[in-house]
């Protein structure tokens, strides 16, 4: 299968996200990583009929990102170079996929869609990258999502998105990077989210998220930022999050937490908790 291939312009997103969210001050608004778009070329022809017959995965990649374009408004899309053409999937715009045409990376940032986020997506089973970010999608985080087991990159911040953050995500433990940041999410941060032993960068600040700080975050070993500034979390923060060795950078701000920031946090933890 191919491997993720990061892009100088995923490289970039990638630096300029960490540097907004690693210095250990109060956080400010948080830049919505964006793909520069290059074009607003529309599509030279009608949708592409997909063969008759029996299913094929390269067909449920190509019907998957059919049922996205339809569903968020594409031909209003920014950039919807080669949508619905019979190009190879891998040519459209944003798209990265293999020869077998099995997509492994969808990277729309700032790209205009409206609407929801399409269950269908689950079904890019390959897939590597999914950045939505900086757009106006709305609706719930689609639970099917957590079928994607290769993920390693997901981006949903700075849209409109509402209701929890469902605990499917949990299954992604090739996770690496996740940043909802930005939205309207609500409810409580699943526990599930423990089980992402590979996850490094955790974003989640920005909404409206509540209850208190589940101590299974504290499995996440390999965590080295964790943003939940500006929510509605509660209780005292996990001593168990202590145990986080390669954690450098964790944010409360904006949280009526109650309590102190415990010894093996105080240095890491930007909250306005007093030190215990």
């Amino acid at each position: 299968m191919q491997k993720l291939i990061l892009t100088p312009v995923i490289v970039v997103l990638l630096a300029l996200t960490a540097c907004a969210d690693t210095m250990l001050a109060p956080e400010t608004a948080a830049p919505t990583p964006a793909d520069t778009p290059v074009s607003t070329t529309e599509p030279t022809a009608s949708p592409t009929a997909l063969p008759t017959g029996a299913a094929t995965p390269a067909n449920t990649d190509r019907e998957a990102l059919i049922v996205l374009y339809n569903a968020t408004g594409g031909q209003d899309w920014t950039v919807n170079r080669d949508w619905l053409t019979d190009a190879p999937i891998g040519e459209w715009y944003g798209v990265e996929a293999d020869t077998q045409e099995r997509v492994f990376q969808l990277a729309l940032g700032g790209n205009g869609l409206k609407g929801e986020i399409p269950p269908e997506l689950g079904n890019l089973v390959n897939l590597q990258l999914l950045g939505l970010n900086g757009n106006q999608l709305t609706g719930e985080i689609p639970p099917e999502l957590g079928k994607l087991d290769d993920l390693e990159l997901l981006w949903l911040d700075g849209n409109q998105l509402s209701g929890n953050i469902p605990p499917e995500l949990g299954s992604l433990v090739n996770l690496i990077w996740v940043d909802l940041r930005g939205n309207q999410l609500s409810g409580e941060i699943p526990p599930e989210l423990g089980n992402l032993s590979n996850l490094r960068e955790l974003y989640f600040r920005d909404n409206q998220l509540s209850g208190e700080i589940p101590p299974e975050l504290s499995n996440l070993a390999n965590l080295q930022v964790m943003s939940l500034s500006h929510n509605r979390l509660t209780g005292e923060i996990p001593p168990e999050l202590g145990d986080l060795v390669n954690l450098t950078r964790m944010f409360l701000r904006g949280n009526p937490l109650s309590g102190c920031v415990p010894s093996s946090l105080q240095g890491k933890a930007d909250s306005e908790l007093p030190d215990c």
